[in-house]
């Protein structure tokens, strides 16, 4: 039974929208991304609070602009984020199987090893048992 490689056996099985959701999630779930969002919303507030009153577009301390983007965002990026969490899930379940499919393998593969050991260990005494009663026959003779 061959090795399978299941990263790419995984990415051959996926369709272009969940392709789009891993590269997504795989995006969304990175410090980069987090650091993003956290600029944009120091930038946002920090506007809003500091700039001249005629600038602000979106005023304190309701910040309600500010919030409907926020939820928006959430909304939309929440399921991308579960599609993408149940795609690892399902890529995670495949390499077990394939983890547990190589344990198999390499225990009947130590099992042979052991099995030829013995026999070894069976053909070297029964050499040993021979050579002594060669050596006490030579005994005996001389």
């Amino acid at each position: 039974m061959p090795v399978r490689d299941v990263n790419a056996q995984q990415a051959r099985s996926l369709s272009r929208l969940e392709q789009l959701a891993v590269w997504i999630t795989d995006r969304v779930g990175s410090m980069g991304f987090f650091f993003l969002i956290a600029a944009w919303t120091a930038i946002w507030l920090a506007w809003n609070t500091l700039a001249p009153p005629n600038l602000r577009f979106d005023p304190a301390p309701a910040f309600a602009v500010w919030l409907f983007v926020s939820n928006l965002i959430q909304l939309h990026l929440m399921p991308l984020i579960m599609v993408g969490q149940n795609l690892e899930e399902r890529h995670d379940q495949l390499r077990a199987q394939a983890d547990f499919e190589i344990s198999l393998k390499a225990e009947a593969e130590i099992q042979a090893v052991l099995q030829h050991l013995t026999n070894q260990n069976e053909v070297m005494f029964e050499i040993l048992r021979r050579i002594e009663r060669i050596e006490q026959a030579r005994g005996t003779s001389s």
